[in-house]
């Protein structure tokens, strides 16, 4: 990575220290499967320590950010231009499961425009980061999204609603339309880390209802650092407010746009 600002240097020891004590839980995990009471509780205050990790070691370096937080909520700062978003494990159900697909994702908002990101899943010591105008790595490697125009030839990626979440519906719908017209469908289970694989080329497109701003935020400054055009489902930048969204090159994007529109 060339030309790393302080700023994401900052975010960058947050997620590996967070990740570091996800990685001592995550071990733990397995042999609490086995157990009366399970695993869940103890996930919960994984989540928790992690979160306080980040906390921590951002307000150390810049006190006076905001923050957006799945667990704290908001914490508005002295500094009304800058605000932290926080996801300290994005794949809780996957880390509950011994599933290594999880993240600990933070995104840096300045003037209401997402300007940084960092997405860390400790399992695969994968680090996903990104500088608006600077392009996007994971770990040393410069990012590129994948060169496919045809949604035929298109491996993409979603989310599935679960038990407690609307939108089965409109799911069903989707993929009943777009199981042949695509290669292939995917389900990882951790939003940030489908935007980092559109960045990486993983996926050829990424799409998903009902998000929060913490699940995106950092994906979203990866993926289009990458080349990825970065939408909700009504072709705006309101992704964060709508919790649509769809991540693709300029032709994948407008192919899967325009299908789930006329069609879903």
């Amino acid at each position: 990575m060339n030309n790393v600002s302080p700023t994401l240097n900052v975010m960058i020891s947050a997620a590996r220290k967070a990740g570091r004590s996800l990685s001592r839980d995550f071990g733990e995990v397995e042999h609490l499967q086995v157990s009366i009471k399970g695993p869940a509780n103890f996930v919960s205050a994984a989540d928790h320590k992690a979160e306080d990790i980040i906390f921590k070691e951002l307000s150390k370096s810049r006190g006076t950010y905001g923050f957006l937080m799945e667990e704290r909520g908001e914490i508005v700062g002295a500094d009304k231009t800058h605000r932290w978003i926080v996801d300290p494990l994005d794949g809780t159900t996957n880390f509950l499961h011994s599933n290594p697909l999880f993240a600990v994702s933070i995104g840096l908002e300045r003037e209401g425009q997402l300007v940084a990101g960092v997405i860390y899943n400790p399992a695969s010591d994968e680090l996903f980061t990104a500088e608006k105008g600077k392009g996007a790595y994971m770990n040393d490697r410069r990012l590129r999204v994948a060169a496919r125009k045809s949604l035929g030839d298109a491996l993409v990626t979603t989310g599935i609603p679960h038990r407690g979440r609307e939108g089965k519906a409109r799911y069903l719908k989707e993929m009943d339309l777009l199981m042949n017209e695509v290669a292939g469908i995917r389900r990882t289970g951790s939003a940030a880390l489908d935007l980092a694989f559109v960045a990486a080329g993983r996926f050829d497109a990424y799409w998903e209802h009902n998000l929060q701003p913490w699940d995106v935020a950092a994906g979203i400054v990866i993926a289009r650092e990458a080349g990825a055009f970065v939408t909700d489902l009504a072709g705006s930048d309101k992704m964060m407010e709508t919790g649509d969204i769809i991540a693709a090159n300029p032709y994948i994007h407008k192919a899967l746009g325009s299908f789930l529109f006329n069609k879903g």
